[in-house]
C-alpha cells in the first residue's frame, strides 16, 4: 500500500500479516482527500482504530498539522510508530481502546476525525463520545459496509452532525460528516 498524495506520495506503508485490518482503498482515500482538500491544511486530526494508520499518514502528508493515532493491537501500534519514525514525524500513536481512550479525559480538540471501526462495532456509541473531542465545526470521516444502514442514521441534527458527502465503492459505504457545536 502507498500514501497516494502529498510529500510523502509514493511510500509504500508496511502491513502487519495476520492482523484484520482492511486498509481503506486507494480510490476511496482520493475522493475523501479530494473532499477535504479546503480543511486539512494545518488540521489536527484523529484517527481513531488507526489500522494501518494510512487515513493519518495521507493527512499528514498532505499538510494536516497534528495527528493521533489510537490502535489497540500491539503489532500495529508499534508498526506504525516505526512507520512515523522512517516519515521522521513526531505524530503520537496510542496504544488502547479508541473508546477507551474517548471516554478518559479529553485533552485537545480536532479539526477532523477519521473513524473506521471494525465493521461488526456500533458506531453511535463511538460518535457520542467523540463530540467532546472535536472542534465547534469539525469533520468525520466514517467508512462502514454498503450492506448497513446509510450515513443519515449516524446524523442528528440536534446534536449538530449532518451528512456532507456519501459516496459507495465496491463493499464499502462512506462519506464525510459535519459536526457545529450548538
Amino acid at each position: 500500500m502507498r500514501i497516494i498524495g502529498g510529500q510523502w506520495r509514493g511510500r509504500l506503508i508496511d502491513i502487519v500479516e495476520d492482523t484484520p485490518v482492511r486498509p481503506t482503498p486507494d480510490r476511496v482515500r482520493e475522493t475523501v482527500f479530494n473532499w477535504l482538500a479546503p480543511d486539512i491544511q494545518a488540521a489536527t486530526c484523529v484517527d481513531l482504530f488507526a489500522g494501518t494508520g494510512v487515513l493519518g499518514l495521507e493527512a499528514l502528508s498532505r499538510g494536516a498539522r497534528d495527528v493521533v493515532f489510537i490502535e489497540q493491537d500491539r503489532r500495529l501500534a508499534r508498526a506504525l510508530r516505526a512507520q512515523l519514525a522512517a516519515l521522521e514525524s513526531d505524530a503520537s500513536v496510542i496504544e488502547g481502546s479508541a473508546l477507551t481512550v474517548l471516554r478518559g479525559p479529553r485533552g485537545r480538540r480536532f479539526d477532523i476525525a477519521f473513524v473506521d471501526p471494525p465493521y461488526a462495532m456500533e458506531l453511535a456509541p463511538v460518535l457520542e463520545v467523540l463530540l467532546d473531542w472535536l472542534t465547534d465545526t469539525a469533520t468525520i470521516y466514517v467508512e462502514r459496509p454498503r450492506s448497513g444502514q446509510g450515513l443519515s442514521a449516524s446524523a442528528d441534527e440536534s446534536r449538530g452532525l449532518r451528512v456532507a458527502k456519501e459516496a459507495r465503492a465496491g463493499d464499502v459505504l462512506y462519506g464525510l460528516l459535519r459536526f457545529e457545536r450548538a
